[in-house]
């Protein structure tokens, strides 16, 4: 073969899980220009070897697709090297409130704050403090009271807050709970303990002061790495800010990225996005000039828009999800007969995904819950939108669901992204929540895959660490840290786990003819495993390493 048509690049000599029903495993692959040339056998590809190919020996390590990050915030990824890890084990150090002390005292001295200035820890679980109740301020008010303290929740849908960031923000005992938001009070009073959820904390997330866009830009390297030394070549920012979107949209433009990244800029920010960027016109509606609608859907610099993300109810572990039946154990305040509460009314949510759907906006909605589930498909219903219309709206995280409601997905083009991880960090907490029959429609893969659904599988970092064997595993057992199964008919197999982290995402992303299977004309997106995932025993899935991670034909981690 001339060196005009040979191949850059052949992998042989290991196993190839290739995510192509039509040739679900080759011995070998050839690259060129950053797409896959040829797949096959040793000889049908080791035909395309010219005198500058590279031949590399994948000495018996499993090659697979790239994976893809169906959901998460890779706007996280750049805050966390400033921020104190307060996750429990395995993902952090914290067993107690003791410990817990003790790590925001330890990243005072390696980070030490000019007064004023926010302190930041990520990972709050109170239901994983031995000390059995969550934290009040006063656990925190000594530590650095001259400086506000925000512990964000683990579900990234609140946080605990020290008395000085409570004055800061103008919460006391006469705030009321804002609309879709929770205040917790400490007992027999109005006074704020120091956690606040959902609308009482995104706003001030969302305007907390922030490191300088060049600072941000600093961090990309390292953020990208966390990603990449997982074997994940496709990222997502899933919860994009008009801040986020320009420090994101210039990182790329200035050859930062060493992978794709996918923005779903949040719909409350959708009218600050067009008055910067369109500041002639009126943006008080949904209603997007045809320049801001061309953007959506093509990469510029590995950095493209996708969709608009909406946002209609809290957490399950938060206690803030809508259901539609109470939890068993009441609400964040001790409420009875506590369903939780949706973060946008009806009537405001179908008028949003009316408008966006009409003008070709892909949505990506989070709901946890089934009655907020149940929210968006009459919304979708309202719409007038149908399977047939390959709108692709994906349901971010679709935890909770009662039955019939992936038969409504099937109906109406509906397509999930599942969390199977909750199972092992949460599945303890849930079934104490909600009892074992609810638990057992935990992101019910196996049920949306006969229903031919297009599932993929997330881990929402920083909600849960960058794992995607944990995911893998997670789908394919379904237990809990205690070892409970959470619905055993719900599991799936290896196969069919691996699919939702590469293919089945890529299709959510519209992606499917470029990324998530290794085909020809594709692009060389890969991930050198040191296991094959299909053959080594569950129990041991997490403890498989990623040797190399490769993007467009590059290695970007690691190396042969």
């Amino acid at each position: 073969m001339s060196a005009h048509t040979s191949a850059d690049l052949i992998l042989q000599g290991g196993t190839l899980i290739t995510m192509n029903p039509a040739q679900p495993r080759a011995e070998a692959m050839a690259i060129r220009d950053g797409l896959i040339q040829a797949v096959g056998s040793q000889e049908q590809v080791m035909a395309c070897q010219g005198p500058t190919t590279q031949v590399v020996d994948l000495a018996g390590h499993t090659l697979l697709p790239g994976f893809i990050d169906a959901h998460g915030h890779f706007s996280n990824a750049l805050m966390v090297v400033d921020w104190a890890n307060i996750q429990r084990p395995p993902a952090g150090p914290v067993t107690d409130i003791a410990s817990l002390q003790q790590v925001l005292r330890d990243h005072l001295t390696a980070h030490p704050l000019a007064t004023g200035q926010w302190m930041v820890g990520y990972g709050y679980d109170p239901d994983g403090l031995a000390d059995g109740r969550g934290l009040d301020r006063a656990d925190i008010d000594p530590i650095t009271p001259d400086n506000p303290v925000m512990l964000i929740h683990n579900s990234n849908h609140g946080a605990v807050l020290n008395s000085k960031a409570l004055e800061l923000v103008g919460y006391d005992a006469a705030t009321p709970d804002p609309a879709g938001g929770v205040i917790v009070r400490r007992a027999g009073s109005q006074e704020p303990a120091g956690l606040v959820m959902e609308t009482a904390f995104i706003p001030l997330f969302v305007q907390m002061p922030k490191p300088s866009q060049e600072a941000l830009l600093e961090r990309f390297a390292a953020a990208q790495a966390l990603y990449t030394c997982k074997g994940i070549t496709t990222i997502q920012e899933g919860a994009t800010t008009a801040a986020d979107l320009t420090m994101l949209q210039r990182g790329a433009s200035e050859g930062r990225l060493l992978v794709d990244v996918v923005s779903l800029p949040l719909v409350l920010e959708v009218p600050k996005l067009l008055s910067e960027r369109f500041p002639d016109g009126h943006h008080h509606s949904l209603e997007l000039p045809e320049a801001a609608r061309d953007a959506f859907g093509t990469y510029h610099n590995r950095f493209k828009l996708q969709g608009i993300k909406l946002l209609l109810d809290g957490s399950p572990q938060g206690k803030t999800a809508f259901w539609s039946e109470p939890l068993l154990t009441g609400g964040p305040n001790g409420e009875a007969n506590w369903r939780g509460q949706p973060i946008v009314p009806p009537e405001e949510l179908n008028k949003a995904v009316a408008t966006l759907s009409r003008q070709g906006i892909q949505l990506f909605a989070h709901c946890n819950g089934d009655a907020a589930i149940a929210m968006m498909i009459e919304a979708v219903r309202k719409a007038g939108l149908q399977a047939d219309q390959d709108h692709r709206t994906v349901i971010i995280h679709s935890q909770f669901m009662a039955p019939g409601q992936l038969e409504e997905y099937v109906e109406l083009g509906l397509h999930p992204s599942f969390f199977t991880v909750h199972a092992f960090f949460y599945g303890d907490v849930h079934l104490a929540n909600l009892g074992a029959d609810r638990c057992s429609r935990l992101s019910p893969m196996a049920s949306a895959m006969r229903l031919g659904l297009h599932c993929s599988n997330h881990n929402d970092f920083s909600v849960t660490p960058i794992e995607p064997m944990r995911m893998v595993q997670t789908a394919m057992q379904r237990r809990s840290r205690s070892g409970t199964v959470l619905g055993e008919g719900e599991r799936v197999s290896a196969e069919q786990a691996l699919m939702a982290l590469t293919l089945e995402a890529a299709w959510q992303l519209r992606e499917e003819t470029s990324k998530g299977s290794l085909e020809v004309g594709k692009r060389a997106d890969l991930v050198v495993l040191d296991q094959d995932p299909t053959t080594v025993n569950p129990d041991d899935l997490n403890g498989i390493e990623v040797i190399a991670t490769i993007k467009d034909g590059a290695c970007v981690h690691g190396s042969f």
